[in-house]
């Protein structure tokens, strides 16, 4: 803890325990209290998950951004936009090479609801991932993947 930063223990927290409406536990267990000082994220929403996830990939890619000379922008959507008369499957990632830097554009919706589970979520996010930046650096994806 920084300087300043000394929790202040004041008893039991108030409120109440029962799990309203299905939500799951809220107010004393996401409360500032003697355990847990700064409070802690009681939920994590689904969007912020996937931020969290796409930003782990990008953090285990860094040293191919430092090296490589194609800037790439690497942008999460919810979902794409389509035309009303789209009858083809919903892609879950583009790639848009007309614009400086290159940009992967990854969209969450269509990404995690094929899903069964977080796993696979992070296995489709690392394959669109990778599979994006190759086709902007020319390079294989396996040549990417440092796991």
């Amino acid at each position: 803890m920084g300087p300043g930063l000394e929790p202040v223990v004041t008893g039991p927290r108030p409120g109440r325990l029962r799990d309203r409406r299905g939500r799951g536990r809220r107010g004393p267990m996401a409360l500032p209290g003697p355990l847990s000082p700064f409070s802690i994220p009681a939920h994590r929403p689904p969007r912020a998950a996937f931020d969290l996830l796409v930003a782990e990939v990008l953090r285990a890619l860094e040293p191919h951004f430092r090296t490589e000379t194609v800037a790439v922008d690497v942008v999460v959507e919810e979902a794409p936009l389509l035309p009303p008369a789209w009858d083809e499957r919903v892609p879950t990632s583009v790639v848009v090479h007309h614009v400086t830097p290159a940009r992967l554009v990854l969209y969450r919706l269509p990404l995690s609801r094929a899903c069964a589970d977080e796993d696979e979520v992070a296995e489709r996010v690392w394959a669109a991932v990778l599979d994006g930046l190759a086709e902007v650096w020319s390079v294989p994806p396996e040549s990417l993947d440092p796991r």
